[in-house]
């Protein structure tokens, strides 16, 4: 398979479908956005990375035996599921999200990998010390429809696999405009821990009458994350960042402020490390309208 020949078809065939729809009739101006096109300008170069070996975290027993899980992620995280029952150790950048994320800072990743369980595991030791069924502890936002169903699939092999229906510690949903008419309302009347859907759909849950019920339920809200960070600029990134300002206003209470949480694997170039964290940092508590400490945005750390 040859995957820049791959890359070359997708993006001619996206620039054909871009450019059908664009029609230019100033000269000079469509000189301009051909020449950017035809540099690149609207996709970014291919990435080709190594995929490295990461410093250990130790394993999830280590992690309850520290303090920083509860008792009951042995169960749902001590085997990794979705390796045939291979035993799950987390790489260090996974352990620090958790230690972070047990101090309750607001924090960034910043990896290629490993990013979904740096901030699923909180969530769930969150709802485990909280209570199940006491509404929505946590709303998961990701640009796409594709991102949350497969998360969805993802977090069903911990969540569900091994543990007899309507017995799972842990209760997650999908909410998004594939959902029917049927399941909306059984959401709405039976609110999950864990919510799982995107922006759009946050917006309208935010403002239309009928799920008032649901939004209700998200009251004292501890969790919320934005997966895909990087995407959310211009335009869409003032959009995000006021809804996140909203959200905060609406379901926030006293003495119990949200967790932010970030998740992207290109947010910064250049510089040190340490420049990109503070360059990450700024940015993120702008979109979240909540300080993130630089010290608190996490990359890799390869062994």
């Amino acid at each position: 398979m040859d995957v820049f020949a791959i890359r070359k078809k997708l993006i001619t065939a996206y620039s054909e479908y871009a450019q059908s729809f664009i029609q230019i009739q100033d000269a000079r101006i469509r000189s301009h956005v051909e020449g950017r096109m035809a540099e690149g300008a609207f996709w970014p170069n291919p990435l080709i990375q190594l995929n490295p070996r990461f410093e250990s975290g130790g394993t999830v027993r280590q992690a309850i035996d520290d303090g920083y899980l509860h008792p009951k992620c042995d169960s749902i995280f001590e085997h990794d599921k979705l390796q045939g029952g291979r035993r799950l150790r987390f790489h260090r950048h996974q352990r620090r999200a958790i230690e972070i994320a047990k101090g309750d800072y607001n924090y960034v990743l910043t990896t290629g990998t490993g990013k979904s369980l740096a901030y699923i595991v909180p969530i769930v030791d969150h709802v485990l010390r909280a209570g199940s069924g006491r509404g929505i502890q946590a709303i998961v936002v990701y640009p796409m429809n594709a991102l949350v169903n497969s998360q969805e699939e993802e977090l069903g092999k911990f969540l569900k696999v091994g543990f007899a229906e309507g017995e799972q510690p842990v209760t997650f949903e999908r909410y998004t405009g594939q959902v029917s008419d049927e399941e909306r309302e059984r959401i709405i009347n039976d609110p999950p821990d864990i919510l799982l859907t995107n922006y759009v759909m946050l917006e309208l849950i935010m403002t239309r009458p009928h799920e008032r019920r649901l939004i209700e339920r998200a009251r004292g809200l501890r969790f919320v994350v934005l997966d895909e960070l990087h995407t959310y600029r211009g335009r869409q990134g003032a959009d995000v960042a006021l809804l996140m300002r909203r959200v905060r206003e609406r379901l926030e209470v006293a003495g119990q402020p949200i967790q932010f949480v970030g998740a992207s694997a290109t947010m910064a170039s250049g510089g040190s490390f340490e420049e990109q964290q503070q360059q990450v940092a700024r940015v993120s508590s702008d979109i979240f309208g909540a300080p993130v400490l630089p010290e608190h945005v996490i990359g890799e750390t390869p062994s």
